[in-house]
């Protein structure tokens, strides 16, 4: 019951997955970010106990293919998953199990899949496509943001969406973007919210890795983002 998009950055190198669903807790159980080496996203009748050896095949190199192929060969249901992979290569592939529940299917780009389940319809995923092609300037992070907004305005899932994600990683040992929201009347919005609010803070994040002379957040938040005092205060 989820909507994906699971790409990888050509420009920057990066790759990441935002994802949405009527189900509860979906970042912890469907989406996987091995930093320079690819993403993936096993969903549909979800099973994080798929994910580890998912992890071992992308951390050695495998292609989207065989990653797949060898994850659901050890599977003993894996007509009721879906799964998408863009590998370390940017080659992207996917499998939508045939006993995925109706609509399901995806759609295979340039470095990307989109894929879903339960969905209202085909036009969902082909939005979510479209809305990543359309963004290719932007970071990761937003692109897949927006492909998810996509996928929601083009009528989601019919019963709607409970929780939503959004992990990118970039060159660093950790992600670039890890956040969740869950159990939200309208998750896709709250993940905008979320991160709108931390795009501007990576950088930050980043440094703050590596060097413990960094400011407290909001103080660097007030020298490098313009207007955000203002905000705040307006806000109290």
């Amino acid at each position: 019951m989820t909507f994906s998009l699971v790409a990888r950055c050509a420009r920057t190198g990066e790759y990441g997955v935002g994802i949405a669903t009527y189900s509860p807790n979906v970042g912890a159980r469907c989406p996987l970010v091995v930093p320079g080496r690819g993403a993936a996203s096993f969903q549909a009748v979800a099973n994080p106990l798929l994910l580890p050896m998912a992890r071992s095949l992308i951390e050695a190199g495998r292609s989207a293919e065989k990653v797949i192929a060898d994850v659901l060969a050890s599977d003993p249901f894996p007509e009721s998953r879906q799964a998408a992979v863009v590998d370390i290569y940017g080659r992207a592939h996917a499998v939508t199990g045939a006993k995925c529940p109706a609509w399901a299917g995806h759609r295979v780009g340039d470095g990307y899949v989109a894929s879903g389940n339960v969905l209202a319809g085909e036009p969902v995923v082909a939005a979510m496509a479209a809305a990543f092609e359309a963004s290719a300037q932007e970071p990761l992070a937003e692109r897949l943001v927006r492909a998810v907004e996509a996928g929601r305005d083009a009528g989601g899932q019919p019963e709607g969406q409970n929780s939503a994600a959004l992990v990118v990683c970039g060159a660093h040992p950790f992600p670039l973007v890890d956040l969740r929201v869950e159990l939200h009347d309208a998750p896709e919005a709250e993940l905008r919210r979320l991160w709108d609010w931390f795009a501007p803070m990576v950088p930050y994040y980043v440094e703050r890795a590596y060097s413990a002379n960094v400011p407290r957040w909001w103080r660097w938040r007030m020298d490098h983002v313009p207007g955000w005092v203002a905000r705040h205060l307006a806000k109290r």
